[in-house]
């Protein structure tokens, strides 16, 4: 999926390198695979099958598996397994409490569809989803300030635009999950503006959540290796999970008719592709 030079620090210096970098490649190709395969179900449907979401629960096992490889060839793999530790907990932990009270996101049910639940209360996707979203728009906004990683305040500029791609991704997903798949609905609130039945409380909980887990999952993302860092070369896998993700939200909100969160989706995946290849190869 990634079409960069692999560090060869990583991949040919000792065998666990090498071993990553064919874990990387086969986590691609099954990415791939099954981004096509749950996209083909939106226009041809599986029909009556005792479990007809299967395709996407295999999508974001596999994602968040090529998301994590992908991310072990730039970092130890106790980072990486750490930082997602986090992310899930925290974004599991606060979707879970949101489900029961609505607070932060505002008042929502998961359906059946959405599969089982952790603890009775959380739809078992959410931990995983977090972990998808916060490190490709992490990976992302890394590409967008590729030309000014060494200006002092990176580093609040990275936690800012991922948190600011993050609810992107959440404003691209909602209609999507809730239009589209019904994996979750929305009730009623006094508030005037609402994304297909997501009030505007949603992506508000969304950003601070984002924030949240930045505070505490950076320290176990940032590598500590300058010198090899410095002249590695930009990784796009962040990226082609990002916008091959949105384009599935868009295929999705296409096939309902949904057109203003199509036009959402296909605008966001311009633009987003737009910065940070330009980022990349400044």
């Amino acid at each position: 999926m990634n079409q960069t030079a692999p560090d060869k620090s990583l991949s040919t210096a000792n065998p666990s390198g090498r071993l990553v970098g064919a874990l990387h490649w086969v986590a691609s190709v099954l990415a791939v695979v099954s981004f096509a395969l749950v996209g083909l179900t939106l226009f041809v449907p599986l029909g009556k099958t005792p479990n007809p979401g299967w395709p996407e629960a295999v999508l974001i096992w596999v994602a968040t598996l090529t998301t994590l490889v992908s991310l072990a060839r730039q970092l130890p793999a106790q980072n990486v397994l750490l930082a997602a530790a986090v992310i899930a907990f925290i974004g599991g932990t606060i979707h879970a409490v949101g489900a029961a009270t609505a607070i932060p996101f505002g008042p929502f049910i998961y359906t059946d569809s959405a599969g089982p639940r952790i603890f009775n209360t959380l739809a078992w996707p959410m931990p995983l989803v977090w972990v998808v979203a916060i490190l490709n728009s992490r990976g992302v906004a890394r590409l967008i300030l590729r030309p000014w990683r060494k200006v002092r305040t990176y580093g609040f500029w990275l936690i800012g635009i991922t948190v600011a791609l993050t609810v992107l991704f959440d404003a691209a997903l909602e209609p999507f999950a809730a239009a589209v798949k019904h994996h979750w609905l929305w009730h009623p609130t006094r508030l005037p503006l609402t994304w297909f039945g997501a009030p505007v409380t949603s992506f508000l909980g969304w950003l601070v959540t984002a924030l949240f887990i930045l505070v505490f999952a950076t320290p176990a993302l940032i590598d500590k290796r300058r010198r090899r860092s410095a002249n590695r070369p930009p990784d796009y896998h962040p990226l082609v999970v990002w916008l091959l993700a949105v384009a599935l939200f868009a295929a999705g909100a296409a096939t309902h008719q949904l057109w203003p969160a199509a036009i959402y989706c296909v605008a966001a995946d311009v633009a987003v592709a737009i910065f940070a290849v330009r980022g990349a190869r400044w």
